[in-house]
């Protein structure tokens, strides 16, 4: 890591040690299956999301939980089928980050349409930084390296707890985007968008309630929602850009890039969050099926307010 902090992939020895034989093992594998054609791609990322919905109950139940929530005027039947379509991408999603990280540029470019850069082009021809919402769509990973091909920006991440997999992410977000930054690193995204540069940024989870405020999301009145967007915004004055990666139903990844959204409230802290979540909102329903909804979005609640998450998802 540089003075500037900075985060490179950098290859060490450390990375062959027998304990992470496994892990490469595992790497080797996604590489290549994701040379496989696409349909066939398909194929096996549907059967194993279908599959892991078996397997793992609890988090079928957040996201059953958390479409309840979020959509209380659909049907059960409604609900069934879109948790059903969301456990398809979930499945989906695995392949969908080895093909970001190992696909060349020529297969992402076959498959891949950019709808609304020149949003981003307009802002940064005055020399402005783009603060880039990456909501925590499924498709995330591919809709970064697919932007990233033609607007390499700063990207800002978790490191893995496993020392391989963090070199791999690494290694593969890197195609897109110049250098990382710890998701902790308000600093150095502040930096960056002075800079002009486009800071990748997704403020739709539920961080805990350190730097927190609750304002509306979809149905559920009181949502965690992180403050840090409005911090970067005061700090920076970037433009704040939202984009959404969908998955057509021919195969294609159509990524498309929302105009600069106006009249952030900064003035106040509940009114900037509601604000975020309303832009948020928006582009989820583009695709709602392809959202991780598997994440305990609303696990943190007021003082004295009750889970909305029963006793056997409680465990995130």
């Amino acid at each position: 890591m540089s003075s500037n902090q900075e985060i490179h992939a950098k290859f060490t020895q450390d990375l062959l040690h027998p304990r992470y034989w496994l892990t490469w093992l595992g790497i080797g594998l996604l590489f290549v299956l994701v040379l496989l054609p696409y349909p066939v791609i398909y194929q096996i990322g549907k059967g194993l999301g279908l599959l892991a919905r078996k397997l793992i109950g609890k988090r079928e139940e957040t996201a059953r939980q958390n479409l309840k929530l979020c959509f209380p005027h659909l049907s059960d039947t409604e609900r069934e089928k879109l948790l059903r379509d969301n456990f398809i991408s979930t499945g989906m999603a695995i392949f969908e980050t080895g093909m970001a990280w190992f696909w060349p540029d020529r297969r992402v470019k076959k498959h891949s349409k950019i709808i609304g850069d020149d949003y981003i082009k307009e802002v940064q021809k005055n020399g402005q930084g783009v603060l880039l919402i990456g909501i925590h769509f499924l498709t995330l990973e591919l809709g970064a390296r697919i932007l990233g091909l033609s607007h390499p920006g700063v990207g800002v991440y978790r490191p893995n707890d496993n020392p391989v997999m963090d070199y791999i992410q690494l290694k593969g977000r890197l195609k897109s985007n110049k250098y990382m930054l710890e998701r902790y690193n308000t600093k150095g995204m502040i930096r960056a968008l002075k800079q002009g540069e486009i800071v990748w940024y997704a403020p739709d989870h539920d961080y805990g309630p350190k730097n927190s405020t609750f304002a509306p999301f979809f149905a559920v009145e009181k949502a965690a929602t992180t403050v840090g967007t409005k911090i970067l915004v005061k700090l920076a004055q970037p433009a704040i850009i939202p984009f959404t990666p969908k998955r057509d139903s021919k195969g294609r990844y159509v990524v498309s890039v929302t105009p600069a959204l106006q009249n952030y409230p900064l003035e106040d802290e509940i009114a900037a969050a509601t604000f975020m979540n309303k832009a948020i909102e928006h582009e989820i329903l583009k695709a709602p099926e392809q959202y991780m909804w598997l994440h305990r979005r609303f696990k943190t609640r007021p003082p004295g307010e009750q889970s909305l998450y029963s006793d056997d998802v409680q465990n995130d």
